[in-house]
């Protein structure tokens, strides 16, 4: 029953950056790992970056790494993704999603391993 809210999308230029957030209401999702995922026209859903329950612990996908940032405001039932040095291959929307499992040693990288899902937020990246 929760509900995540992605915001912050836009359209920005090659080597501009954005922050997108994502809100959580209904429930804390303090236990779980998060994620980003996107999602070009025509293309399959993409892992972007997973974090950890307290935060400690982040992976990205080799396209992101070195200009996107996730991190959490479990205290705000909120996870960001910074996102620098942009380019026009970034352009997708973007999900948030809430992993499955509640376990401590836990890596989501795959959409099935999570089961609640944002609306998505639109980034244009022109060049």
């Amino acid at each position: 029953q929760v509900q995540l809210v992605e915001s912050g999308g836009g359209l920005v230029q090659a080597g501009g950056s954005l922050r997108l957030s994502c809100a959580a209401s209904g429930r804390t999702f303090s236990n779980y790992a998060m994620g980003w995922f996107r999602q070009a026209p025509g293309n399959e859903r993409e892992f972007v970056a997973t974090i950890s329950r307290s935060g400690g612990r982040t992976t990205y996908a080799d396209s992101v790494k070195g200009r996107f940032t996730i991190s959490r405001d479990n205290a705000k039932n909120t996870v960001y993704l910074q996102m620098n040095s942009l380019k026009p291959e970034d352009t997708a929307v973007y999900y948030c999603a809430r992993s499955r499992s509640s376990a401590v040693f836990y890596t989501p990288l795959w959409v099935y391993e999570y089961d609640d899902w944002g609306q998505g937020t639109q980034v244009t990246v022109s060049s």
